[in-house]
C-alpha cells in the first residue's frame, strides 16, 4: 500500500464497544488475571519472563491444562509486562508488583483500548517469531539458536505482516471487497506474492503462494487470541503430505479449508490506529459530522457511495432542513477541479432532505452553478412554478456532472453509458458542447471520445475537445 492517498473510510463501533470486545479478549483477560494474581512471592527472571517454576501456577490461575498450558501461561505473562499490567520491582531479586495499567482496564473506554493496543503490539511482534519447532531445528551444538539456519529475517518477516494485514484492511473497508465477510487465506497469501500483470501465475509463483500461506496460517492462529483477527486455519488433512502444493488445487476444492480469516470490528481499529501512525491517511465514517458543509462535500469527494451517504447521514442529523440545505449549497460553490464532484456530493445530500428546504433551492435557481441541480431537486418533489432552464443551462449542467462522475469513477462502465445516451438523445452535441463556459469542458469532451465505442462520435468529441480548448486558450 501507498500512504500518497486515503484508504477507504472505515466504519467502526463505538469506543464503548470496542472496549468490551478488548476486554473479553482471551489473550488480554488473561494477561489481567495473572497481574491480579501476581504477588510478593511471584519471581521472575532477568527479562521480567515468569520463571518456570512458576508456570504451572501461573497456568492453573488461568485454568489452563494439556501440553501447552505452560506455553500459554507465559504467553499471557509476557503480554502482562509489555502491556504494564505487572512492573518488574527488584531486579536483582526478581520480584514484581502491579502496574499502572491495570487500573486503566477499569477505567474509560479510551484507556481500555490504550492497554489493548499495547497487548497488540506484543502479539504482532511474536507472530513474526518462527515457531517453537523451527527454533529447536536450529539449535546448534551449544545449545544456542543459530538464527543464519532459519533463513528467517526480523524485519523482513515483520513487513510481510504489516503488508498481509493492510491489504486484509482495504478488503475489509473497501466498498468492492470482503466487508464483514471472510477473506480466503490463498487470496491474502496471493496479494503479497503474485504480480498485478501476472496472468497464470507460474509453479515458482505458486510455491511462494503455499510458503506464505503456511506461515500465515501460524501467524493468524497466533492472532486470534488477542481478538484481532477471526480464523478458520488450514485443514489439517491438507498439511499431512509436506510436498502437497496448497496453492495449486485450490479452484478444485472447497476453498473454506485452505483457511479463512476475517478482520473484527476491534482489529478494524487496531489496524487503523497502526496505519495512522506508519503516516497512512485513514478515515473513518462520522468523523466530518460535526465539521461544516465545506469539509464534509471535499472529504466525502474521495468515499465510495455507500461511506458517502453514510457520512452525509450523519451530518444531516445535526442540522435543520433548511439551514442544512443552505449551507450546502453555498459549500457546492466554486470553478475550482473539485467543484463539480462537491456538487455531486451536494446533489446526493440534499436528495436526503424534505421539502423544508425548498426555499433554499428556490433561492440559487439564478445561480449559473447551483440553478440546474435546484430545478432538478425541485421538479423531482412535484414543486409549483418551476422554470424552465435555458439551452446553456442544460449544457453547462451536463458538462459538470460529467466531469462529476469523472472525479467520482474515473473511467467506469456507468459513465461510459451515461456518454452513450447523451450522444444519442443531442444529436448536435458536441457542435454546442464545445462552447459551454465550464472550466471542464475540454477534459470532459476528450474523455466522451475515450469512453464512445463509436468511432465516428469518438471523433467528433475529439474534435469538439480541440476546439474547446482552443476557446480556453484564447
Amino acid at each position: 500500500m501507498s500512504d500518497s492517498s486515503p484508504l477507504p473510510p472505515v466504519r467502526l463501533h463505538s469506543e464503548a464497544e470496542l472496549a468490551r470486545a478488548a476486554l473479553s479478549t482471551p489473550l488480554l483477560a488473561r494477561a489481567a488475571r495473572l497481574a491480579r494474581w501476581a504477588g510478593p512471592d511471584t519471581r521472575v527472571d532477568a527479562g521480567g519472563s515468569l520463571v518456570e517454576e512458576q508456570l504451572p501456577a501461573a497456568a492453573d490461575q488461568l485454568g489452563l491444562t494439556g501440553d501447552d498450558a505452560a506455553a500459554y501461561a507465559a504467553e499471557a505473562w509476557r503480554v502482562a509486562l509489555d502491556s504494564g499490567l505487572v512492573e518488574v520491582a527488584d531486579e536483582d531479586r526478581g520480584t514484581v508488583r502491579t502496574g499502572e495499567a491495570l487500573a486503566l482496564l477499569t477505567g474509560s473506554p479510551q484507556e481500555v483500548l490504550t492497554v489493548w493496543l499495547a497487548a497488540l503490539e506484543t502479539v504482532l511482534a511474536d507472530a513474526s517469531v518462527p515457531d517453537l519447532d523451527d527454533l529447536v531445528d536450529a539449535l546448534d551444538e551449544g545449545g544456542e539458536i543459530d538464527f543464519a539456519s532459519l533463513d528467517w529475517d526480523s524485519e523482513s518477516e515483520a513487513e510481510f505482516l504489516d503488508g498481509v494485514l493492510g491489504n486484509l484492511y482495504l478488503l475489509t473497508v473497501s466498498e468492492d471487497g470482503a466487508g464483514d465477510g471472510p477473506v480466503p487465506l490463498p487470496a491474502l497469501a496471493a496479494s503479497m506474492i503474485v504480480p498485478d500483470d501476472m496472468g497464470e501465475p507460474t509453479d515458482d509463483v505458486l510455491e511462494q503462494v503455499s510458503d506464505a500461506m503456511m506461515r500465515l496460517d501460524d501467524q493468524f492462529r497466533t492472532l486470534e487470541p488477542v481478538g484481532l483477527v477471526e480464523y478458520r486455519p488450514v485443514d489439517e488433512a491438507l498439511m499431512a503430505d509436506a510436498d502437497e502444493e496448497l496453492a495449486a488445487p485450490v479452484e478444485e476444492a472447497d476453498v473454506s479449508r485452505y483457511g479463512m480469516v476475517r478482520l473484527t470490528p476491534l482489529g478494524a481499529y487496531g489496524l487503523r490506529a497502526r496505519l495512522m501512525e506508519a503516516g497512512f491517511e485513514a478515515p473513518v465514517v462520522g468523523e466530518l459530522a460535526d465539521k461544516g458543509a465545506d469539509v464534509l462535500l471535499d472529504g466525502t469527494a474521495a468515499f465510495g457511495p455507500s461511506a458517502a451517504l453514510a457520512e452525509t447521514e450523519l451530518w444531516l442529523n445535526r442540522h435543520e432542513p433548511l439551514s442544512g440545505a443552505r449551507e450546502l449549497l453555498a459549500a457546492a460553490r466554486g470553478t475550482d477541479a473539485g467543484g463539480p464532484l462537491r456538487r455531486l456530493r451536494c446533489q446526493q445530500a440534499l436528495s436526503l432532505v424534505g421539502g423544508e428546504a425548498e426555499p433554499a433551492l428556490r433561492e440559487v435557481l439564478d445561480d449559473p452553478e447551483l440553478g440546474g441541480l435546484a430545478r432538478v431537486w425541485l421538479s423531482e418533489r412535484g414543486a409549483a412554478e418551476v422554470p424552465a432552464p435555458s439551452q446553456d443551462l442544460v449544457f453547462w449542467l451536463t458538462i459538470d456532472t460529467v466531469a462529476a462522475q469523472l472525479a467520482a469513477e474515473g473511467n467506469s462502465e456507468e459513465l461510459q453509458a451515461l456518454v452513450e445516451g447523451l450522444a444519442e438523445q443531442h444529436s448536435g452535441f458536441f457542435a454546442a458542447a464545445w462552447r459551454v463556459e465550464h472550466p471542464a469542458t475540454a477534459d470532459v469532451l476528450e474523455a466522451m471520445g475515450r469512453l464512445h465505442p463509436d468511432k465516428k462520435v469518438a471523433k467528433e468529441a475529439r474534435k469538439a475537445a480541440f476546439k474547446a480548448r482552443s476557446q480556453q486558450g484564447g
